[in-house]
């Protein structure tokens, strides 16, 4: 609105016609197209048949009938939706079961569900910051904590990748008291491991709190599959929160906060993707507490699924591809180019073998890649089919 009194400035250009205005995307699609990074939506089936190592099923138990069985009643009692926000209708005690298991297993006061991994991070960034706070981030950190901090209007530093003293440096800086540390705890593209003991000891000599993303690390590591911040040691420490999603090892779908009482209650207050967004379904809900349950009943999963991607790194190293070591479930094969790594992919599908390609700018560093993904329920014949189809089909490049 114009309220300085003189005449309004007028565009540049004509305005375009209304069939007109989104030329632009076209424009945009080619540029997308010419570097290879056009993506596509591929739908399977219900029983596609393939040799899934692109979910992210850690523990196999998204078609277990004990985990679908308990979504399928839910559904058949509660309905299915949740018919409104957490604040309103959503909230059931299904909900409610859920966020005591959840923070009893991880050692945390109080837990939070959100009907999503995104929104959990989103929340607990925004919630935990605003404009009198400084952040302090990694540079590979999932996109649903980027954009936490590029709403928050916190100070934002971003450092280089697992480096403490970085983070130090960064706070020993900043302009502002408050300061909130935020990482993934295992980087979901090449699967390494955050620095989490070093980082909560830069925390607490600058007397600030750290966010970590636990996404990869629930079930897969720590006692039992408590996850990362368990196995560091830092469960239940008074700066420490912790976001986790119940569509990866536990195979349903929905995320959480994990963290002391007084930060889940802030959330209950503040975290607008928890107020105004409706609930996670109550079969998803349920879903997420039954395997909850057959992880605390079968505790050797997560070995399992360790040693199943150690298993494919070893062997695709051994077969001269560049391949992460991997610290949790996720194993990363460098592709020579984004046209590649397509290429890469679909061939590998087309011998039914189902692996993920990431290409920019879903990847930080700019190198694409076959993104793979162990299961707890990978057999020998499994591990064998997945090293002949990716070796067998790998460009030339690729070695």
């Amino acid at each position: 609105m114009n309220t300085s009194g003189s005449a309004p400035t007028k565009p540049d250009t004509v305005p375009t016609e209304p069939e007109h205005v989104f030329d632009w995307l076209d424009t945009e699609a080619d540029k997308r197209a010419a570097a290879g990074l056009v993506r596509r939506l591929r739908p399977r089936g219900s029983d596609a048949g393939e040799l899934d190592l692109a979910g992210n099923d850690y523990l196999g138990l998204a078609r277990d009938k004990r985990v679908a069985g308990a979504a399928a009643a839910a559904a058949l009692r509660w309905g299915a939706g949740a018919t409104g926000s957490r604040l309103v209708t959503g909230s059931t005690e299904l909900h409610a079961e859920l966020e005591h298991e959840l923070a009893r297993f991880c050692g945390a006061q109080a837990a939070l569900v959100f009907s999503s991994g995104f929104a959990a991070n989103l929340g607990a960034v925004t919630a935990l910051t605003g404009a009198e706070a400084a952040i302090v981030t990694d540079r590979y950190i999932h996109a649903s904590l980027i954009e936490g901090c590029r709403l928050s209007r916190a100070d934002v530093a971003v450092v280089a990748h697992c480096d403490p003293a970085a983070v130090a440096h960064a706070l020993a800086t900043r302009r502002k008291r408050r300061a909130l540390v935020v990482t993934d705890s295992v980087f979901s593209v090449d699967g390494d491991l955050a620095p989490l003991g070093e980082l909560a000891a830069t925390c607490r000599e600058h007397g600030v709190a750290l966010l970590v993303d636990d996404a990869h690390g629930l079930g897969v590591l720590g006692d039992g599959g408590r996850g990362a911040v368990h196995e560091a040691g830092l469960a239940g420490a008074p700066n420490v929160v912790t976001t986790v999603t119940l569509s990866k090892s536990l195979g349903a779908q929905g995320g959480a906060v994990l963290g002391p009482r007084r930060v889940i209650r802030h959330l209950v207050d503040t975290a607008r993707s928890f107020i105004f967004d409706t609930a996670l379904a109550p079969a998803s809900a349920a879903a997420a507490l039954a395997a909850l349950g057959v992880l605390k009943a079968e505790p050797e999963l997560p070995g399992r699924v360790c040693a199943a991607a150690g298993e494919l790194s070893a062997r695709l190293g051994a077969a001269g591809l560049s391949v992460t070591a991997p610290a949790a479930a996720v194993v990363s094969v460098s592709a020579p180019s984004p046209d590649e790594a397509v290429g890469w992919a679909a061939r590998c599908a087309e011998h039914g073998v189902r692996v993920g390609c990431f290409r920019p700018p879903s990847v930080p560093d700019g190198v694409s890649r076959l993104r793979l993904t162990a299961r707890a329920d990978l057999t020998e014949a499994d591990l064998d089919r997945a090293v002949s189809v990716i070796t067998d089909t790998a460009p030339p490049a690729a070695r």
